[in-house]
């Protein structure tokens, strides 16, 4: 009787059934989220419905550059130059007409003379009229001089040839406005590497808006305070404006840097480090570190640490980190 009565008591305080209803409640209930530090998983129900996206980064290749400070350049001193030099131009070509018909009286009245057909006085009259239009000429071509190497100082050996009509149509494309004329000055530990004749200017500062400027030529003078190097460079931008303080992008060399691109959306901060989220599997998501990244011109990112094919977050990358340290957080159950 007393073993009968024991049995009875065991059956009805078995948990065997409980245990098996509970095995049974966690298959139909599988959780949807699971979070431990730089890996969070998320069913795709919750992925669809938090409206995250990811996508496979594209190789690309980026050139290294440093920013220099520059200014659009009023090239109206340049002009004024010019307008001095071909007006000495012009009035030598007619002190050496003058010379030469004097040189042509002098040598007649040099044979009249040898002949004893006219005088001493007529002789020596046209020959001090000749020394009088070397003379000038001899003027002119100091004044030529002086203002060749006035605006050697001031502008540089190019300029100058373009200014001095000896390649007018250079200069003929800053005079209609088609090119502005750019002049940039270098960080201190800056140089501009020989082969690089191409640099980048916006007067926003705005990268993704950058246009490409052309080498000129080494600058003789800064606009800028500032110890660095400093050159000239022409550019078609139709927003830059004689006297706009512009920004430039200057490469560092031709080498080309490769890596994966990605767009300024996947990339988040924490703890003042940047990262991704790489997507592993169908449900799984790993935070990546990105020690170095580079801004490209069209906005978007460019890394080393990446891989092409790496399939990132692209949208809801915030909200993956929340997540992940919202699920480290105790909840008060624990305690």
């Amino acid at each position: 009787m007393n073993v009968l009565l024991l049995v009875c008591f065991f059956l009805a305080t078995s948990p065997l059934q409980s245990f098996a209803l509970d095995d049974d409640d966690k298959q139909d209930q599988q959780p949807q989220k699971f979070t431990q530090h730089g890996r969070i998983k998320l069913s795709l129900e919750l992925q669809k419905s938090s409206g995250l996206q990811t996508a496979k980064v594209n190789p690309s290749t980026y050139q290294a550059e440093f920013i220099a400070q520059g200014k659009a350049i009023n090239i109206q001193p340049l002009l004024a130059l010019r307008n001095r030099y071909q007006l000495v131009s012009a009035e030598k070509i007619n002190i050496q007409a003058k010379l030469t018909q004097v040189e042509q009286n002098f040598n007649r009245q040099k044979e009249l003379y040898n002949n004893g057909v006219t005088s001493k006085r007529n002789l020596q009259e046209q020959d001090a009229l000749w020394q009088s239009y070397q003379a000038q000429l001899a003027a002119s071509d100091f004044q030529n001089n002086a203002i060749i190497n006035e605006a050697n100082i001031l502008w540089g050996e190019n300029l100058t040839e373009w200014a001095l009509a000896k390649k007018p149509s250079e200069l003929n494309t800053l005079l209609s406005q088609q090119d502005k004329l750019i002049q940039i000055t270098l960080p201190n530990n800056k140089h501009l590497p020989e082969a690089i004749k191409t640099i980048y200017v916006a007067p926003s500062g705005d990268r993704s808006k950058a246009q490409t400027a052309q080498f000129v030529s080494i600058a003789t003078q800064s606009e800028i305070a500032s110890q660095g190097e400093s050159y000239y460079f022409r550019t078609a931008a139709k927003n830059i404006l004689a006297g706009m303080n512009v920004m430039t992008w200057v490469p560092e060399s031709t080498t080309h840097i490769s890596g994966a691109q990605f767009p300024k959306s996947a990339l988040i901060w924490y703890m003042n480090q940047a990262f991704v989220y790489q997507k592993t599997s169908t449900d799984v998501f790993i935070r990546r570190p990105l020690l170095h990244f580079t801004l490209l011109a069209d906005g978007s990112y460019l890394s080393e640490a990446l891989n092409p094919e790496d399939e990132i977050v692209i949208q809801g990358a915030q909200m993956l980190l929340s997540e992940e340290f919202k699920g480290q957080i105790p909840s008060e159950d624990d305690d």
